[in-house]
């Protein structure tokens, strides 16, 4: 029989071996789920890409999913529209140009509203122990609420096709990335929805 010391120092070798295994296995079934539900996203290289590189809780199902995706929407466009402020801000009296600026500011922040309420419907989803018909009656929210960010977001857009110059370049830049990881995060909302809240469980 080995030592006791020899034991001890097996037995943490071995918990070692099986911690690492454990979180190299969740590590590959969230790199699966995300490369598999990106397939046929909008955008599916910036979706992967994306949500690869999440930093938040690791993703597990398809609630977790959406709300990564809603949640990278969203901190694209806090970023957005602080720069865009800026920009109105320091911008000169060239009236159409700060026109276009104001009204995508607005735009910007009514999608931060948007996309903040979309996850606050997601963080809530009864996905067991719920009716289906609240179940839809969520979903249904958090529908709208990503549709009305996108919405928001081409809206801004739109306001700078007469518009020539450096400063069009650079909102067509941040609102397009700000559009496509929304359009992103709405196809995950409405995958949620046609799974009816399947977990899709990637644990191993």
């Amino acid at each position: 029989m080995a030592p006791p010391h020899k034991l001890f120092l097996l037995a943490i070798v071995f918990a070692i071996i099986v911690t690492a295994t454990t979180v190299h296995g969740r590590h590959n079934g969230a790199k699966d789920i995300v490369h598999s539900s990106c397939e046929h996203a909008s955008y599916p290289s910036l979706c992967v890409r994306t949500l690869s590189s999440y930093s938040g809780p690791t993703i597990t199902n398809r609630r977790d999913l959406a709300q990564a995706a809603v949640k990278i929407s969203l901190s694209h466009a806090q970023s957005a529209a602080k720069k865009l402020t800026v920009v109105r801000d320091s911008v000169g009296k060239k009236r159409q140009e700060k026109a276009a600026l104001v009204d995508c500011v607005e735009m910007i922040g009514d999608s931060v509203d948007d996309l903040s309420r979309t996850l606050g419907v997601l963080k809530h989803l009864r996905i067991s122990g719920g009716s289906p018909k609240e179940f839809r009656w969520q979903m249904s929210n958090a529908q709208t609420w990503a549709s009305a960010a996108l919405t928001d977001d081409d809206t801004c857009l739109d306001g700078f096709e007469e518009i020539d110059g450096d400063i069009k370049t650079e909102v067509k830049q941040w609102m397009t990335k700000v559009a496509r990881v929304t359009s992103n995060a709405l196809y995950m909302i409405n995958q949620l929805d046609e799974t009816r809240g399947k977990p899709h469980d990637v644990h191993l």
